[in-house]
């Protein structure tokens, strides 16, 4: 038997006031109205629930047990609708996110740390993953990839300027070899690839020519998942790897790598901050997209 949660919800203010006006005010309704709800609920029950008469209200037998049992669950569910709605009343709560690990600029200490001063009732939960996860599914807000691979049914704000890979090499990798002058020639060079998982492929990489992409399957060395530990090879002169320009800038500007390959290397939509379309957004998620909208320049 489905009962209606809101004629319980109305029994319940009878029961409370042992009154029907009273329970017709705080409903903002007229007696006659709650009259009816609560002969609805009896007849959706099969037994008499309240003694009316002209003077007084009361309840039955089976109305002080229906109460007895209803009052302690009424009351939680409008302590968590309060509660809830002290959610909704200004940015607090936790505020989960999932970010590619290449999105070097949001993962930037300033921009994060600057919004948690800004917004202290907010509790940051971010995941760093390259894994293609459906945020709606496993309960996240919000996430920051590149836009090219974000799902078209999300709203999406840039966080970044267009990004562009690039390929790098350290100088003492160059001594006594002549640098590639065009990707093909890659696989004549040792490299040092990304492979997102144990079972994937090694990643191919993309490069652009006269307006045309292409790919050059480079068959690497040394593969790896981790970016950081790309780098760290490169710098050590074991080959020529690829990445974001923004993660190889540091070392760049620090003479460890070189550029290589550059005018084959194209610009494309960087990084976006995404999240469902809702008609309700909660404020701790406003609170985000508003910090980051006028901190950009941090971003990029």
């Amino acid at each position: 038997m489905a009962l209606d949660l809101n004629a319980l919800a109305t029994f319940a203010l009878v029961a409370e006031g042992r009154n029907f006006r009273a329970a017709a005010d705080r409903l903002g309704v007229s007696r006659s109205a709650v009259s009816q709800t609560i002969r609805r609920l009896e007849n959706e029950i099969g037994i008499a629930l309240v003694h009316r008469t002209t003077r007084s209200v009361g309840l039955t037998e089976a109305g002080e047990r229906l109460y007895a049992d209803v009052a302690q669950s009424l009351a939680d569910i409008r302590a968590a609708t309060a509660a809830t709605h002290h959610l909704g009343s200004g940015p607090r709560g936790q505020l989960r996110l999932a970010v590619s690990s290449i999105a070097e600029g949001f993962l930037s200490g300033p921009l994060l740390a600057g919004f948690a001063e800004a917004c202290p009732d907010v509790q940051l939960d971010v995941l760093v993953t390259d894994d293609e996860i459906d945020i709606v599914a496993h309960g996240y807000d919000a996430g920051v990839r590149l836009g090219e691979v974000i799902q078209q049914d999300m709203i999406a704000i840039p966080v970044s300027d267009d990004q562009r890979q690039i390929t790098v090499c350290a100088s003492s990798y160059l001594a006594g070899r002549d640098a590639p002058s065009h990707p093909n020639e890659l696989p004549l060079h040792c490299c040092i690839g990304w492979r997102p998982a144990p079972q994937a492929a090694p990643y191919r990489w993309e490069f652009s020519e006269a307006g045309r992409d292409f790919a050059v399957d480079v068959k690497p060395g040394f593969t790896t998942n981790d970016m950081a530990l790309m780098i760290r090879m490169a710098v050590a002169g074991r080959g020529i790897t690829i990445g974001m320009e923004e993660s190889f800038r540091p070392f760049i500007e620090q003479g460890q790598l070189v550029r290589v390959l550059e005018p084959y290397c194209p610009f494309f939509p960087g990084f976006f901050l995404y999240y469902p379309n809702r008609s309700n957004m909660a404020p701790k998620l406003r609170a985000l997209i508003d910090y980051v909208s006028s901190n950009r320049k941090r971003l990029v």
